[in-house]
């Protein structure tokens, strides 16, 4: 320990000491700018929408900013990063019928439903309710082509989630999990411009369905020999 930080210490000199202090012992700064800015907006509309929350939740700049903190790192974990997100949830928060402020993780909810109806996708709920009424009439179409889709994406989502709930024997809560997967990767796969191709024959299906029984491979087989003069084993 050298004089200098000796005479510090001894004189109770806080200013000089963090002035002594290495730059790695600052605290590292946990949000960028344009996340704070995006946060700052995003509740001065929440407060016109929520007015009550000025005299429960947030009482004070304390409480505010606080709470700030909470929902910057929420949207964080949750990939909520961009303003038609947040537009989204916006939507959903002027039409909420509670006059109570809501918790990050609700209006994170709001934002994601929000996107996926803006992109025409359900939510998790309307598409795992989807792939129950599938399951329940699939036996009564030839094909999943055949069956009545409202869209191509509903075709696609639908398919995808059942064949991989066949699959892997999902549990409901597993057919939950899958559907918010599918949702995003569905979600994704619109954002980068693709276009779906409308619902026709699988491969998979158009092989069993052609597939032919003994009887019928034996005249199919005698048909061919006839045809074309060829003699069977003797």
């Amino acid at each position: 320990m050298n004089n200098r930080l000796m005479r510090v210490i001894e004189q109770r000199d806080g200013s000089l000491l963090a002035k002594m202090a290495p730059p790695d012992s600052a605290p590292a700064k946990v949000v960028n700018l344009d996340a704070e800015r995006m946060v700052d907006s995003l509740f001065r509309q929440l407060m016109k929408v929520f007015p009550a929350a000025a005299q429960t939740t947030l009482k004070t700049d304390s409480d505010i900013s606080a709470a700030k903190k909470q929902w910057i790192a929420a949207f964080a974990e949750n990939d909520i990063r961009t303003r038609e997100q947040l537009s989204a949830g916006m939507q959903h928060a002027r039409a909420s019928e509670s006059p109570f402020w809501p918790s990050p993780g609700q209006f994170i909810t709001w934002c994601k439903e929000g996107t996926l109806k803006a992109a025409g996708l359900p939510n998790e709920d309307e598409l795992f309710r989807m792939v129950k009424s599938y399951s329940l009439r699939r036996d009564s179409f030839a094909s999943a082509d055949q069956y009545p889709w409202a869209s191509p994406v509903e075709y696609h989502l639908v398919t995808n989630v059942y064949d991989q709930q066949r699959h892997g024997a999902w549990t409901d809560a597993e057919l939950k999990t899958g559907c918010r997967k599918e949702l995003k990767a569905m979600a994704k796969r619109l954002e980068s411009g693709e276009v779906l191709q409308p619902p026709r024959p699988r491969i998979a299906e158009m092989s069993v369905k052609s597939a032919l029984s003994k009887s019928e491979g034996l005249n199919k087989i005698a048909e061919i020999r006839a045809k074309f003069g060829l003699k069977g084993r003797d």
